[in-house]
């Protein structure tokens, strides 16, 4: 019954044979990722954001008075502005604290510049402290 095929080479051997034992045993034992992702997703969705804490009318007073002090001594004070960071991948974000000397306050387009680089939005800014008056 299956005399013509009983002594024919197996399929797989030719192509076996291309291939050292070794990748071949790797690849027998290479880890089986059906879920490729779901980690990283399951960190992400526990990840906790805040919210954007709304001003009161003092508190934008205040900022706003700082602010202008500031803008008209750029790079003399060591300031520290507490803002608004918005999250790149859920809603939300975090409240990030930096000290720099101010290097431009630019009032059209809403933004601090300060000397190390960095950009902060003026909407965003929740609390600004001179540490160093030269």
């Amino acid at each position: 019954m299956y005399e013509d095929i009983i002594n024919m080479p197996y399929p797989d051997r030719e192509i076996e044979a291309d291939f050292p034992n070794k990748v071949l045993r790797e690849a027998q034992f290479a880890p089986f990722a059906a879920l490729t992702g779901h980690d990283e997703a399951v960190e992400e969705t526990a990840r906790l954001t805040d919210s954007k804490r709304e001003l009161d009318e003092c508190r934008k007073q205040e900022l706003n008075r700082k602010l202008v002090y500031v803008s008209g001594h750029p790079g003399e004070d060591m300031v520290k502005f507490t803002y608004f960071l918005p999250d790149e991948k859920k809603c939300g974000g975090e409240y990030v604290t930096v000290c720099d000397t101010v290097k431009k306050v630019d009032e059209y387009e809403r933004n601090v510049f300060l000397a190390g680089g960095d950009k902060i939005p003026i909407d965003d800014i929740f609390g600004i402290e001179i540490l160093e008056q030269n």
